[in-house]
C-alpha cells in the first residue's frame, strides 16, 4: 500500500519556501518604508475623498433635488400644471439623482398632454427607463409621441422596448403589444400584426376580456388582411 503522507524533506521544503517568502516581504518593507507610508496615505486619501463626496456633496445634493421635486409635485396637485412643468424642467436641468430622473418623466407627461411631442421626447430621452412598470410606461409614452409625429418605425421600437422592460407583466405587457399591433396595421404590415396578436392570445389569454376586446377577432382580421 502506497504511503501518501508527505516525508520530512517535503515538509521542510514547504516551510522553507513560506519562510523565504515572508523574509523577502519583510526585507522589502524594511528597505522601502517610504513606499509603504505613502501607499497608506494614498489609500487614506481615496477613502476620505469618497466620504466627502457621499456626506458633503451627494447627500445634500440629493436632499436639494428631492425638495425641489416635492415643490413641483405640490404645484401639480394644486392644478397648476404650467408652474409644475416649469419646476420639473428646472429640477431636470439642475439636478441629477433619482429626483432629476423622475422630473424628466413628469415634464414629459405634461408636455405630451399639451401636444408638445418633440419637447416630451427630449425629456424622455434623458429619462432612465429601467423599472419594470414606470420605466416600461415611460418607453410606451415615448412610442406614443412618435405615433403622434407619424414616425411609426421609432414608435414600434419603443413599444418593443416597453415589452422587454415590463417583464411579462400580465396587465401591462399585452397593452404595449396591442399598441405595437395597432401601429403595424397603420403601416399595413398585416403579417407582423397577426404575429403580435397571436402572442397576446397565447401568452395573455385573459387580457382581451379584461379590456373588453375580442383579441381572437382582431387576430382573424389581421390574418385575412395578410392573405389578400
Amino acid at each position: 500500500m502506497a504511503n501518501n503522507k508527505p516525508n520530512n524533506e517535503q515538509i521542510h521544503t514547504s516551510i522553507d519556501e513560506v519562510n523565504d517568502t515572508l523574509t523577502g516581504l519583510g526585507e522589502k518593507v524594511q528597505s522601502n518604508p517610504k513606499i509603504i507610508v505613502w501607499s497608506c496615505i494614498a489609500v487614506a486619501a481615496v477613502v476620505a475623498a469618497v466620504l466627502i463626496y457621499v456626506y458633503a456633496i451627494r447627500q445634500p445634493g440629493q436632499n436639494a433635488a428631492n425638495n425641489a421635486l416635492g415643490q413641483a409635485d405640490m404645484e401639480l396637485l394644486m392644478g397648476n400644471d404650467s408652474i409644475a412643468l416649469a419646476k420639473y424642467q428646472q429640477v431636470a436641468a439642475d439636478h441629477g439623482y433619482s429626483a432629476g430622473n423622475l422630473a424628466n418623466l413628469n415634464a414629459a407627461i405634461l408636455l405630451y398632454k399639451q401636444g408638445k411631442y418633440e419637447d416630451a421626447l427630449n425629456h424622455l430621452k434623458n429619462y432612465d427607463a429601467t423599472e419594470s412598470i414606470i420605466g416600461a410606461a415611460a418607453k410606451s409614452l415615448e412610442g406614443d409621441c412618435y405615433v403622434n409625429l407619424k414616425q411609426y418605425p421609432q414608435a414600434i421600437e419603443c413599444y418593443k422596448s416597453a415589452v422587454k422592460i415590463s417583464d411579462n407583466n400580465p396587465h401591462y405587457t399585452p397593452a404595449f403589444l396591442l399598441k405595437e399591433a395597432t401601429v403595424l396595421r397603420e403601416q399595413k404590415d398585416y403579417k407582423a400584426e397577426a404575429t403580435v396578436y397571436e402572442q397576446i392570445v397565447k401568452e395573455y389569454p385573459n387580457y382581451g376580456a379584461e379590456i373588453g376586446v375580442d383579441m381572437q377577432k382582431y387576430l382573424e382580421r389581421a390574418k385575412d388582411a395578410a392573405a389578400k
